[in-house]
């Protein structure tokens, strides 16, 4: 993985190539490279590092291609190198192909190519594909067969896909079919932008959205050829397909840092704004108070998907795990459904026993996530072999609707977040878990499981989150970039929570972890007599989220354990909360009803990962070995 972009038309190909990998820069990668086709020939230019390093490999190569590939690289097989990158061509240089996913049986492809002569010079899974398909167009040639075909390349692209087993995403170039760019897709995302006598593919929006808005975005087991004059859709099986484009509504498009150092810092500072944009999305405008009778939500979910429900399991990855972490709580708690999360990864391969009347949700935020759409496809499968009470009802969480995801279930609620360039999730994590509030709220409407009066203290508290967050950013900002500087040779941090906020904890260890690489570890608070504490010296920060409610005084006693092992102490708790002495530092936010304060408590612990990060000169927004969008397993 990570990036794929295409262009045919009448601009320079390598321009358009470059900034289209720009937009992609958010997915993160580790190199980068570009083919383009002119008089016969292909040229590829590759680099290792950032865009810049191809960016000046280019300058002094003014070739006016009108059709090219690019791709941006997380290395999966093989080092991050130059001779590792993407564009990858087969032995005589007859065929380019940028890839995004994993051939699992490469090896095996490589070693039957290797028996009739072709040579490797990567450690790549992708190599294979550029000699398979020119293997391929010579059996077409021997067998007097290229006639019969309007695009042999496109032929040859098909057989050659039915040969790959793994989740993949293509765009093919050769050097004899000058006017065709070939694009596959199995699994991995691949979207067809439609421009006036141009066209365009990527991975994703943004690198087309530039250009124009008109897309059709590639299924799954289909092949589009992409010509001077048009798009051809076919199936891997050589049906010819029609589609038409359709308008993306919205901006996908990444803005500028707008005065912060970082986009990670924007992001954090743009959650009230996403709060309030939840808020008008999901809350019904006409909805009063507690005496209104009517559900004060409007997810515009049918009845049947949440009529007469026995259980909710929802299946997600990351820090959508720990956004369903806290969905769960809330779904049980105000909504008294009982409800299990699973991470995708392991669910796919140990699946639980099937239940009646279950609502399966899938969070991702891109819509993207391998294991996450792997696991929702399967039990879509084994749900649908069963009698009425075990069909699937499926719901999905994510920030773009015209997402695999959004194609996959039949019901979504999208989150309002905007595109997200920094790799660590800040206000996504927050759009995703204003999206359980609301879905929780919902049910319990349906279910009436809540009494009027705390259905509208609840609704009044979430109007107020916006203006608590803002108070957050404007207060403690200044004061955790400070503290932060304390910790410039800490090695290791563990974080402590109880109820709602142990979720908190999770995310708070994985933020820091992430961007600043420094060991870090959540815990639910009462466990840290279970093995933690054999970890707690002066050298290891004790982040604790005590709010005042249900639990205060056990996470207090437990953050009294740690201080007496000498541990630096840093509570995050509400403003009035008197517990100066207990803490060495202390993160304050508004007072809060507690089942709320998720999303206040999340606020200074990404701060605090932020500036530790910052401090210490690392790559913000777009740290070490991880991806943006997992499209692979």
């Amino acid at each position: 993985m990570c990036g794929i972009v295409g262009y045919i038309g009448t601009q320079a190909a390598s321009g358009v190539l470059l900034e289209g990998l720009q937009h992609l820069e958010y997915r993160g990668y580790d190199s980068a490279g570009i083919a383009t086709l002119w008089e016969g020939k292909l040229h590829c230019v590759r680099a290792k590092g950032k865009l810049k390093n191809l960016r000046q490999k280019l300058e002094n190569q003014e070739i006016p291609s009108r059709i090219g590939i690019g791709h941006t690289r997380w290395a999966t097989h093989g080092k991050p190198e130059e001779h590792n990158a993407h564009p990858h061509l087969d032995m005589l240089e007859r065929v380019a192909v940028v890839q995004n996913g994993i051939i699992e049986n490469y090896r095996e492809l490589k070693q039957e190519l290797e028996r009739k002569g072709y040579q490797f010079h990567s450690e790549t899974d992708t190599e294979v594909i550029p000699n398979l398909i020119a293997d391929l167009l010579n059996q077409m040639q021997t067998n007097g067969e290229l006639n019969q075909y309007s695009s042999p390349l496109t032929e040859a692209v098909r057989r050659a896909v039915h040969c790959l087993e793994g989740a993949f995403a293509i765009a093919v170039l050769c050097r004899e079919y000058p006017d065709e760019l070939v694009m596959a897709r199995q699994q991995a995302p691949l979207v067809i932008g439609f421009g006036q006598g141009e066209f365009f593919c990527a991975s994703d929006v943004p690198p087309i959205l530039p250009h124009t808005t008109a897309v059709v975005m590639l299924e799954n087991g289909e092949i589009a050829t992409l010509t001077p004059l048009g798009v051809s859709l076919s199936s891997f099986s050589g049906d010819r397909l029609t589609r038409y484009p359709h308008i993306l509504k919205g901006n996908r498009m990444a803005a500028d840092k707008q005065g912060f150092r970082h986009y990670m810092l924007k992001e954090i500072h743009e959650q009230p704004a996403i709060v309030r944009d939840c808020l008008a999305s999901y809350l019904s405008p006409t909805w009063q108070d507690q005496t209104d009778s009517s559900s004060p939500i409007k997810l515009d979910l049918p009845d049947a998907l949440l009529t007469d429900l026995q259980q909710v399991q929802i299946l997600a990855c990351g820090t959508s795990w720990h956004a369903s972490l806290v969905g769960k709580y809330l779904l049980e708690q105000l909504a008294e459904i009982p409800t299990v999360v699973h991470y995708a990864s392991e669910y796919r391969y140990a699946p639980t026993p099937l239940m009646p009347h279950t609502l399966t949700i899938g969070v991702t935020q891109s819509g993207e996530t391998a294991d996450t759409l792997a696991a929702l496809e399967m039990e879509q499968k084994r749900r649908s072999q069963k009698s009425v009470e075990f069909h699937p009802r499926m719901l999905g969480i994510t920030n773009y609707s015209e997402s695999t995801l959004g194609h996959l279930v039949p019901h979504l609620i999208t989150t309002p977040a905007g595109i997200e360039v920094g790799v660590a999730a800040t206000k996504t994590f927050t759009a995703q878990l204003m999206a359980f509030y609301c879905l929780a709220l919902d049910l319990a409407h349906h279910r009436q499981t809540l009494t009027p009066e705390r259905m509208n203290a609840i609704i009044n508290g979430l109007y107020q989150l916006p203006t608590q967050i803002e108070q957050i950013l404007n207060i403690q900002g200044t004061a955790i970039e400070e503290l932060s500087h304390s910790f410039l040779e800490t090695q290791d941090f563990i974080f402590l929570g109880r109820g709602i906020n142990f979720p908190v904890a999770l995310e708070g260890a994985l933020k820091l972890k992430e961007i600043s690489y420094i060991h870090a570890e959540g815990y639910p608070a009462g466990e840290m007599k279970h093995g933690p504490i054999a970890l707690l010296d002066a050298k290891v920060p004790v982040v604790t989220i005590a709010m005042p409610g249900s639990v205060y005084e056990k996470v207090l006693s437990n953050a009294q354990e740690a201080k007496a092992r000498d541990a630096q102490l840093i509570g995050v708790t509400s403003v009035n909360a008197q517990t100066a002495d207990i803490f060495d530092a202390v993160l304050t936010v508004p007072p809060v009803d507690e089942i709320l304060s998720p999303i206040l408590t999340t606020i200074p612990l990404q701060l605090l990962a932020y500036h530790i990060a910052a401090i210490r000169g690392l790559d913000v927004d777009q740290p070490r070995n991880l991806a943006k969008s997992v499209t692979v397993e």
